[in-house]
C-alpha cells in the first residue's frame, strides 16, 4: 500500500524538502502541497490523501483550523492529519490534538520519525514528537487546558487497566502483549474497548485520560 500525503506550509523551502524526503522512501507518495491552510482544505477533499502533513502557522486558514475541518470531530468522513511546526507553545499542541491530528511533530525531527508519525496516522494511532510529550502529559496531569478528566462510559476492566497504563508509559502494542502474555489482536480489542468507554480517538488521548486519573504518577 502506498501511502498518499498532501503537504502544506507557507514556505516553499519547507515543502520542496518535505517532498523530496517523502518521495524518497518507499510506499510513500506526496500527491499534492498547498502554502495556505484554505488551499489545503480544498486539495484534500479532491484529493483524498491517506495523511495530510500541515504546518501550524499558514495564511487565510492556520493549520489547527484546517486539521479541525478536515478530521474534527463533527466530520463524519475525516482525514488524517499530522501537524508539523517550528512552535511547540501547549496551546499549538494542545490545539492541534484537539482539532484531531493523529500526530504532532517539530521541524527539527529527523526524517524517520517523520515517516514513523505517517504510518501511526494511517493505523489510527498518533505520535507525538518526545520532545514535547513529557511536557504536554504533565500539563494535563495538573489539570492543564483540558479541565477534569470525564468519567468513562462503563467502568474499566482489570485488564484494561492494565493495558492503559502501558499505554500512558508509551509501550507499543506487542511490547504490551509480552508484558502481560497476550495476544496483540487481544491488545487491539482492549484499546478498542477503551476508546469507546473513554470517548478517546487515539492512543494520546487515553495516555492523557490516565495522567489525569492518577493512574501514572
Amino acid at each position: 500500500m502506498t501511502i498518499r500525503v498532501l503537504i502544506a506550509d507557507d514556505q516553499g523551502i519547507v515543502r520542496a524538502g518535505l517532498s523530496t524526503i517523502l518521495n524518497g522512501r518507499p510506499g510513500i507518495e506526496v500527491v499534492g502541497q498547498a502554502a495556505d491552510g484554505r488551499t489545503a482544505v480544498a486539495l484534500a477533499h479532491r484529493l483524498r490523501p491517506d495523511v495530510c502533513l500541515f504546518d501550524i502557522r499558514m495564511p487565510i486558514l492556520d493549520g489547527i483550523e484546517a486539521t479541525r475541518l478536515l478530521a474534527g470531530p463533527e466530520t463524519s468522513d475525516p482525514i488524517a492529519v499530522v501537524v508539523i511546526t517550528t512552535f511547540d507553545t501547549d496551546e499549538h499542541i494542545y490545539g492541534a490534538l484537539r482539532a484531531g491530528a493523529r500526530g504532532f511533530l517539530l521541524k527539527g525531527a529527523e526524517p524517520e520519525q517523520l515517516v514513523q508519525a505517517l504510518h501511526a496516522a494511517v493505523r489510527g494511532d498518533a505520535l507525538i514528537d518526545p520532545a514535547v510529550t513529557g511536557r504536554l502529559l504533565a500539563t494535563f496531569a495538573t489539570g492543564g487546558p483540558a479541565g477534569a478528566a470525564p468519567p468513562p462510559v462503563e467502568a474499566l476492566t482489570d485488564r484494561e487497566e492494565d493495558v492503559l497504563v502501558r499505554v500512558a508509559q508509551g509501550r507499543t502494542n506487542a511490547e504490551i502483549a509480552r508484558d502481560l502474555h497476550i495476544s496483540t489482536s487481544t491488545v487491539k480489542f482492549h484499546l478498542t474497548g477503551l476508546m469507546t468507554k473513554l470517548g478517546a480517538r487515539n492512543r494520546v488521548e487515553l495516555a492523557i485520560w490516565a495522567y489525569q486519573t492518577g493512574r501514572v504518577p
